[in-house]
């Protein structure tokens, strides 16, 4: 079974319910929205292409912009149509071969289809769609995993909590990814993320400055932060979510904290024309 095939399994399944209301989950999420906030002036038409169960669509909807949501899986648009709150459009569709007009967006969302696509030509075509129905001067906001985020974890918990890396189908898992990116569920483990690629942000950027943008900006979402015991729990304290944002504030832009971040945004604008 090809690899977007499996993708399409895991999140017609129901993956993404609740993904972004628990857990490291929240931090992500709301930092996500802190950094595309940066970018919303004025009333915006906005496309949030692989965005789920509409969790982004759904606040842009919220303040005020109008919003296409396309996702690959049924079931997820048929959630996200059963629990807006303000309306917005929803449809099926793929990030690769996108049904909406040139130059018609002022900002495009990528916050999974990049890390979900295996193969660069993929990726390519995702982001040559994207470059196609923005305007010229358009925002993109394109998410990357990355490689190093399974390991990463893994530690951080081995032998309090799991002996995962002690398994050989598993440390086999962390070895690719680490060495070429590609993460390939192993059937033994059926509920981490569906097949994926792993970026680094380097990787990242040069995909997206290919594919005809100008980079503006890249950040580190979660930053270190994800490594503090029971994050959940204090993330619920204002005081201590109040300091975890000011590390991960603090470090955001830092080159080298981007390996360690679990997820990182890379922001760009559509390169505009000059007439010869």
């Amino acid at each position: 079974m090809e690899s977007i095939d499996n993708v399409y399994e895991f999140y017609n399944g129901g993956a993404e319910i609740g993904r972004l209301e628990r857990g490291l989950g929240v931090v992500e999420f709301y930092r996500s929205k802190e950094i595309i906030e940066r970018y919303l002036h004025g009333k915006l038409n906005i496309y949030d292409i692989g965005g789920g169960i509409g969790k982004y669509a759904g606040w842009l909807a919220e303040k005020g912009h109008d919003v296409t949501l396309v996702e690959l899986a049924p079931v997820a648009v048929d959630y996200a149509k059963e629990h807006m709150t303000v309306p917005y459009k929803a449809e099926t569709g793929d990030a690769r071969s996108l049904e909406l007009p040139d130059n018609s967006a002022d900002m495009v969302l990528l916050m999974g289809p990049l890390y979900h696509l295996l193969t660069r030509e993929d990726r390519m075509k995702t982001l040559s769609e994207a470059n196609r129905v923005l305007k010229e001067g358009g925002i993109l906001v394109a998410a990357g995993i990355s490689k190093f985020s399974s390991a990463t974890w893994a530690l951080s918990v081995y032998g309090n909590g799991n002996e995962f890396i002690d398994d050989d189908i598993y440390m086999n898992m962390l070895k690719r990814e680490m060495s070429t990116g590609e993460h390939i569920k192993p059937k033994e483990y059926p509920y981490i993320i569906s097949d994926a690629y792993f970026h680094t942000i380097d990787g990242l950027r040069n995909e997206v400055t290919e594919a005809g943008f100008e980079v503006t900006e890249s950040v580190a979402v979660e930053g270190c932060s994800w490594i503090t015991p029971d994050i959940a729990s204090k993330w619920e304290d204002e005081g201590r979510r109040s300091r975890l944002l000011e590390i991960i504030r603090s470090t955001e832009h830092e080159e080298t904290m981007m390996g360690i971040s679990p997820h990182f945004l890379v922001i760009a604008s559509k390169i505009e024309r000059t007439d010869s």
